[in-house]
């Protein structure tokens, strides 16, 4: 039997056939250059999060059945730097319009929606920007041969930063290729073929990083005390998903999140 990843590969790409049907690339390029651009994305202090909104994980079900406007905006008002947005429908009950409503909610805090998804073709870069998306996740895994290289430039003509995702020292290598200096280099613990999270992967592959990129420490991180762990270790940024999604106060759980990296740091 398939992994998960294998499983999200397959489904992104029949999304990307029906996507293509009811708009061409041309259709879809045109709205993407033509869309208001997003906040950028602003790193401060030494220690930074990234905020998840979803209305469904694979490991722990439904989550907290929030009103999205009113999360992300506690988000921003938290301190996060950028909100990533599940548009993934299946696993995670995501989709396109998340993506618009979040962008539009983060606009005036000035804060950025990353679109999250299993991203297999520059086509879902477009629909990212077309919905107001200021950034996307990359996951090496899933972009093989040139095609990495080909979505990290797509990105930046879309003026999208790029999460490229790595899950281990292999797919470090093949990001460090193609990757430009500054573009964020994230660590997933969780494997997303079996789904098992693995804490020590964070160290483990910390001697891999490069030096000229923000690192980003990504699931398995619930605690002001995951946090400070993750900074000690060199991490910049903490993606944050069902922690934030299952409190009753985001904005504070951030605000002690960043206040525990930040001593760390």
């Amino acid at each position: 039997m398939s992994g998960f990843l294998d499983r999200m590969t397959t489904a992104s790409r029949a999304r990307l056939d029906d996507a293509r049907a009811r708009e061409p690339l041309a259709g879809i390029r045109a709205r993407a250059m033509a869309s208001p651009p997003a906040p950028a994305l602003r790193l401060q202090d030494t220690f930074n999060l990234i905020a998840e909104f979803k209305r469904r994980s694979p490991s722990l079900g439904r989550l907290r059945d929030a009103n999205l406007e009113t999360r992300v905006t506690a988000y921003a008002s938290g301190g996060a730097a950028a909100v990533s947005v599940l548009t993934e429908p299946t696993q995670f009950h995501g989709n396109l319009d998340h993506l618009a409503a979040a962008a539009t909610a983060l606009a005036p805090h000035g804060v950025p929606a990353m679109r999250k998804d299993f991203l297999v073709d520059p086509y879902q870069l477009y629909e990212a920007r077309a919905a107001g998306a200021g950034g996307a996740l990359l996951i090496v895994r899933m972009l093989p041969g040139n095609l990495l290289a080909e979505m990290l430039n797509c990105a930046r003509e879309l003026s999208l930063f790029a999460l490229v995702e790595a899950f281990d020292e292999h797919d470090i290598v093949r990001a460090m290729r193609v990757v430009a200096p500054g573009v964020l280099i994230g660590v997933n613990c969780r494997d997303l073929q079996t789904l098992e999270v693995l804490p020590g992967r964070f160290a483990e592959l910390a001697g891999k990083l490069p030096d000229d990129a923000p690192w980003v420490a990504e699931s398995g991180i619930a605690t002001p005390d995951d946090c400070a762990e993750i900074a000690r270790i060199g991490y910049e940024i903490a993606l944050v998903g069902s922690a934030l999604m299952t409190a009753p106060d985001p904005a504070g759980v951030i605000r002690t999140m960043l206040a525990a990296g930040r001593a760390a740091a």
